[in-house]
């Protein structure tokens, strides 16, 4: 092989690494620079994952540039980063920072031993001591790895594992303007989440997980509520108070003055609970069109089994301090009477909330959440035997006495 024939071959090999690279991280290679011979580093050998490896002496033009960097090398190796410490000069300069692995360090004592914490985290510190170290000096302008420690006190990852690590999920802008189309068209996250995952080949290969998308749409909705927006509801709801003297709200605000939860009740939900309120059925399943907030309802059945409202509130999340408060803002209400049984859906936070603010209250699931779950589940089974639709519903709607659901089931099965 001649000399131009290795220079095309080397070529090939530089430009195959930019895609890999461009592909899964979205590095520019142009701007990783030969410490040597000021120009971007070589990738003449054949294997990618060898040229990720940071040296000794390389050259970054920015402190972004080498994060990512570090940030592709720990893709291929298996582990996540995180940014540590960092020195600046007088005139607010960059002169040093240091990228370690996210399994740098100890968790506190202090946290760790808490006695009033109920169910700790996983432990994620171990130690680790692998590290890139870049610097600058006071007339250079690029920065220079001048610390590289490659091995970890811990097992690393599986390629396949690789990207539920922090620092390697993120939302292309492509995806977020799919999510953006999928909220103000109304469709759970959830179901959104699993539609993207089909399109990619796989959850593997969506760059991200379902809190990142979650947390995208609560920030955006955040964003979206307009500072005056408080102001305006208030009026709203003073209004409504003039109009009934009984009428009572709540509202949250963040640090920034907007709006994060609403809760309302009038004087007729509120004799209305009076009455019925030994059973309430809570369920946040309905939306609020583009904004996409979950509107929450405490809903009960009167003595000529007709639905009557309880309250009713305007949540931007649905986690487990979202309805601590709204559960203590109800009872507030309702003049401290608390339900003996709620019926709610299978949400994992609520069930919390319940557990911790009303742990005497009796918590069921909701049968037609049971039902849904279990069609989904069931999907082929339905559409495979057609008594079992029927059999099935009999089962769940038609049988209050436990014996008679027992002989019911049992004949199904």
């Amino acid at each position: 092989m001649d000399r131009e024939d290795n220079l095309n071959e080397a070529n090939g090999t530089k430009a195959y690494a930019k895609s890999l690279l461009n592909y899964e991280t979205g590095i520019d290679l142009n701007s990783v620079i030969d410490c040597e011979s000021n120009e971007t580093v070589d990738l003449e050998k054949t294997d990618v994952r060898k040229q990720l490896v940071p040296v000794l002496g390389m050259e970054f033009e920015t402190e972004e540039d080498a994060f990512e960097f570090y940030n592709a090398y720990a893709y291929t190796v298996g582990f996540s980063v995180r940014k540590s410490k960092a020195h600046k000069n007088e005139d607010d300069k960059l002169m040093d920072r240091l990228f370690v692995c996210s399994s740098e360090g100890h968790r506190q004592k202090k946290k760790k031993c808490d006695p009033n914490v109920e169910s700790h985290r996983a432990e994620t510190r171990f130690g680790c001591r692998a590290r890139m170290q870049i610097s600058c000096g006071r007339s250079a302008k690029n920065y220079k790895v001048i610390k590289f420690i490659h091995e970890h006190t811990h097992p690393t990852s599986s390629p396949s594992k690789t990207h539920f690590f922090r620092s390697h999920r993120n939302m292309s802008f492509a995806q977020k303007v799919e999510a953006d189309m999928a909220d103000s068209s109304g469709i759970a996250p959830r179901e959104s989440v699993e539609f993207m995952s089909r399109q990619v080949g796989g959850r593997q290969n969506l760059g991200f997980i379902y809190d990142d998308y979650k947390n995208y749409l609560h920030s955006k909705r955040t964003r979206e509520i307009k500072l005056g927006d408080t102001g305006g509801v208030l009026e709203y709801l003073q209004k409504m108070q003039l109009n009934d003297p009984n009428f009572f709200y709540a509202i949250q605000v963040d640090e920034d003055d907007l709006i994060t939860n609403i809760f309302w009740a009038d004087s007729r939900m509120m004799v209305d609970y009076d009455y019925f309120g030994n059973v309430v059925c809570f369920d946040t399943t309905y939306r609020k069109n583009k904004e996409g907030r979950p509107f929450a309802m405490f809903v009960g059945v009167n003595n000529h089994k007709q639905t009557v409202v309880f309250g009713a509130a305007l949540l931007y999340a649905e986690t487990t301090a979202t309805f601590s408060w709204l559960f203590d803002t109800f009872v507030k209400a309702m003049s401290g009477k608390k339900p003996k049984t709620i019926l709610t859906d299978q949400d994992a936070a609520m069930a919390k909330a319940l557990f911790e603010k009303w742990p005497q209250t009796c918590h069921r699931l909701c049968i037609w959440h049971i039902y849904q779950n279990a069609a989904k589940q069931l999907k082929n089974v339905f559409e495979n035997f057609n008594d079992f639709t029927k059999e099935f519903s009999s089962c769940i709607y038609d049988h209050e006495d436990e014996d008679d659901f027992l002989y019911a089931w049992n004949n199904m099965l």
